[in-house]
C-alpha cells in the first residue's frame, strides 16, 4: 500500500510509533553514558551507632565493645509450666448472651481472649472473674472450660 492511500489516523499512529522508538533510543543512550563503575566501594553502606544507614564509615572512637552473649536475637521462650498445670484467670470484659460470645481479659498478660458460649461450664456476665484454659480456635486463641470464680 502506498503512502498516498494512508488515512490521517494511520499517519498519526505511525508518527507516534516513530516518536516512541526515538525516545526509547535516547533513554538507552543516556543509561549507557551514566553507567557507574560497578566498584564495590560504591555499593557498600554503613550503619552508624544510632542504626542509620550512611555511605561513610563509622568513627572507630565511638565503637562499642559488645559481647556476643549479651545480644538477644530472638524472643525468650514462654514458661509453659503455667499453661499446663494451672488454668488462666481473667475478667470478662464483654459478653453478649443473645449471640453467645464475648471476651476475657487475662489478668497476667492483659490480652483479650475470645470466648464462645459452647465453651462455658457456668453462666458468666461482664465483670466476672473466671478461670479458663487457652485452646486454638478458628481465628486464633480461644478460651475453653470457662468457670466462674466470683
Amino acid at each position: 500500500m502506498g503512502r498516498s492511500q494512508e488515512s490521517f489516523s494511520k499517519k498519526d499512529i505511525q508518527a507516534r510509533k516513530e516518536k516512541k522508538r526515538k525516545d526509547k533510543e535516547k533513554k538507552m543512550l543516556a543509561r549507557k553514558e551514566n553507567v557507574k563503575s560497578g566498584n564495590l566501594d560504591d555499593m557498600i553502606a554503613y550503619v552508624d551507632e544510632h542504626g542509620i544507614i550512611t555511605s561513610t564509615a563509622p568513627d572507630p572512637s565511638k565503637k562499642d565493645n559488645t559481647k556476643l552473649e549479651d545480644i538477644e536475637y530472638n524472643v525468650p521462650k514462654r514458661d509453659r509450666s503455667k499453661e499446663i498445670d494451672e488454668p488462666n484467670t481473667g475478667t470478662v470484659t464483654f459478653f453478649n448472651d443473645e449471640k453467645g460470645y464475648g471476651f476475657i481479659r487475662d489478668n497476667d498478660t492483659k490480652i483479650s481472649i475470645f470466648v464462645h458460649a459452647n465453651n462455658l461450664l457456668q453462666e458468666i456476665k461482664e465483670g466476672n472473674l473466671v478461670s479458663y484454659k487457652i485452646e486454638k480456635g478458628h481465628k486464633g486463641p480461644a478460651a475453653a472450660e470457662v468457670k466462674l470464680i466470683k
